[in-house]
């Protein structure tokens, strides 16, 4: 399995999932389009990828008018979130807390304040916070017009 660097994707504000923007970049471009290295500016690439976080690939970006949405999560210290699945391109930074997430599958991932992931696409899994402060994720989704951010699955097995 390869390493959650390698397996995490810039989605948002690095390069919000425009997957045919980087044919169209002028030649000129440099890989984070920022160019102001000389006057302090530093930029980091916290994720970038064409795969989920447990190595699944991407599927490809609905068709329709784009819509994005971001937002800031907070989960209290001991809250497991209802599992839940995703029907959108989404990824997220871990602010504060710690948080772990779990797969129907039982895959998990640990993640700890500023550590980024992109998340499962129609995936059920569930995410808790595991103290003892709050856990904070901002995610930033990439769907269209019409289809929602996430999905709940009460069907499922609480157990995962």
């Amino acid at each position: 399995m390869p390493t959650l660097k390698r397996t995490i994707t810039s989605l948002g504000v690095i390069s919000l999932g425009m997957g045919i923007a980087g044919s169209l970049m002028p030649a000129w471009a440099n890989d984070h389009g920022h160019d102001g290295a000389e006057s302090g500016v530093q930029v980091e690439t916290l994720a970038r990828s064409s795969q989920d976080w447990t190595g699944g690939q991407l599927p490809r970006y609905p068709r329709g008018q784009p819509v994005v949405t971001v937002l800031r999560i907070t989960i209290p210290a001991g809250v497991s979130l209802p599992n839940h699945h995703h029907p959108v391109i989404n990824a997220g930074v871990l602010q504060q807390g710690r948080l772990e997430v779990i797969t129907e599958r039982g895959e998990t991932l640990l993640l700890s304040a500023g550590d980024a992931l992109i998340e499962l696409v129609n995936r059920v899994h569930r995410g808790k916070s595991l103290g003892p402060e709050p856990a904070v994720i901002v995610v930033v989704y990439a769907g269209a017009e019409g289809l929602p951010t996430t999905v709940l699955d009460p069907g499922q097995s609480p157990g995962l």
